[in-house]
């Protein structure tokens, strides 16, 4: 018993004409992983509530859609698969037959087949179930106990509760049957079954935290790590999951994260001690308090005036005390501020050293050969000898005076040449770059 493939045009509008039954799956919700085959007969096109009999007739025409895989099963064991949306025509006289893509899924599919496929008994009982290959979502996961993770950042073990949601997606339909779908259902929904993959998926969870706290991530980045929470889930579950269920983690999104209280002391605590290392932050603290202290001596309701003796009697004792917090405040803050000016000079010594540097590095390059990174006085490729700088200022296009900066040159006493390239108009309104006119011969003014 097998699968002939059916050819499109021959099954068309007359196909309950045609066809002595056509087989197509029973309503599939978005997380519905198993579905039967239903019977849609002669005269009854439109309706699909009939259930799947123990027995296909011969030449029955099985419907498969896209994102979904048909199992012929015959006694409990496979004589027909395929993953390719079409048409196929159930020949008894066949031997098991399998359709499979080349995508992810057909390239482990014939392996499995070959393990489950019919052994060549008489055939007794014959059904058709259709397992969906969308991505299954939305499944919902919370931790029952905090989890622990070591932040490198406090440097401590904190504790987190985080809940959410993952999805699944079935990569063998054959094992995921075999393994997974009860032999006494045949519609099955992921909800139904999830009560054990979602013990194995929380203890999975926890494991990938413990490798992201391994890997050095922040707890605070966690919840935006949700590509790679799944890669390491999967990495995970990658052997019970994929090779024995047929399925594999698809992506897990943390939805909430939160710290137990003693985390929260631990990291409040740390945060705080951080911000009070700065001497400004320490100094506007301790003024803060003063002026708390002096706004709280106003509203005593035993009268302001012995709130305020009661200070100043206080304040003899403790006065001592701020004003030496003030002081080594103050010390503290100059030393940071000196320490910012010494930063800022090697930063800037650090600059004019590597600017100096680059400059060594580069050299001059030879007129003559092109060779570059010349530090010397002569080429390192020719030999010739670096060549002099160019003067500054003009040179005189009469008597060749170089380094003339002012309006006149130093040799000959000729005005300095106009920006033009030294063309002028004669009197004719010929223009002119020489000393006499193109056009009636006088000379230049």
């Amino acid at each position: 018993m097998g699968l002939i493939k059916a050819l499109v045009g021959s099954v068309g509008g007359g196909l309950a004409d045609t066809w002595l039954e056509v087989i197509e799956p029973a309503n599939m919700g978005e997380h519905t992983v198993c579905t039967p085959g239903v019977q849609v007969r002669k005269g009854e096109r439109s309706s699909n509530t009939k259930g799947t009999t123990d027995v296909i007739s011969n030449g029955s025409i099985i419907h498969v859609y896209d994102n979904q895989a048909m199992l012929l099963v015959d006694g409990g064991k496979m004589v027909g698969y395929t993953d390719e949306p079409g048409y196929y025509k159930v020949d008894n006289s066949a031997q098991p037959s399998i359709f499979s893509g080349q995508g992810e899924i057909g390239k482990s599919i014939k392996e499995t087949f070959a393990r489950f496929k019919y052994g060549g008994s008489n055939p007794t009982t014959q059904k058709v179930f259709f397992i969906n290959l969308q991505e299954i979502k939305g499944n919902r996961f919370g931790t029952r106990n905090p989890v622990n993770y070591f932040d490198s950042f406090y440097n401590a073990e904190l504790e987190i509760r985080a809940n959410g949601t993952y999805s699944i997606k079935i990569v063998d339909p054959i094992l995921f049957y075999q393994n997974v779908v009860p032999r006494n259902q045949s519609q099955v929904e992921f909800d139904s079954i999830s009560e054990q993959f979602l013990d194995e998926f929380l203890e999975a969870f926890g494991s990938a935290l413990n490798q992201m706290s391994a890997d050095g991530e922040r707890i605070s980045f966690v919840r935006s790590k949700a590509v790679e929470l799944g890669k390491y889930m999967t990495t995970i579950l990658d052997e019970e999951w994929t090779q024995n269920r047929g399925m594999i983690i698809q992506r897990a999104a943390v939805g909430d994260m939160s710290y137990s209280e003693e985390s929260k002391k631990l990291i409040n605590m740390r945060n705080q001690g951080a911000m009070l290392q700065d001497a400004t932050v320490r100094e506007g603290y301790l003024q803060g308090a003063v002026a708390r202290g002096l706004e709280a001596a106003g509203s005593n309701p035993n009268g302001a005036m012995n709130a305020f003796m009661g200070m100043g009697m206080g304040g003899n004792m403790a006065g001592g005390i701020a004003g030496g917090f003030s002081q080594n405040n103050a010390m503290a803050m100059q030393q940071q501020q000196l320490q910012q000016q010494q930063q800022m000079q090697q930063q800037q010594l650090a600059q004019q050293q590597a600017a100096q540097q680059a400059a060594q590095q580069a050299g001059w390059t030879c007129p003559e050969c092109n060779q570059g990174g010349n530090n010397g006085n002569f080429c390192s490729g020719c030999g010739k000898p670096k060549p002099a700088p160019k003067p500054e200022g003009w040179t005189c296009p009469e008597c060749n005076q170089a380094g003339n900066t002012g309006n006149f040159c130093s040799g000959c006493g000729k005005p300095k040449p106009a920006a033009d390239g030294g063309k002028w108009t004669c009197s004719c309104g010929q223009e002119n770059d020489g000393k006499f006119c193109g056009n009636c011969g006088n000379p230049k003014p």
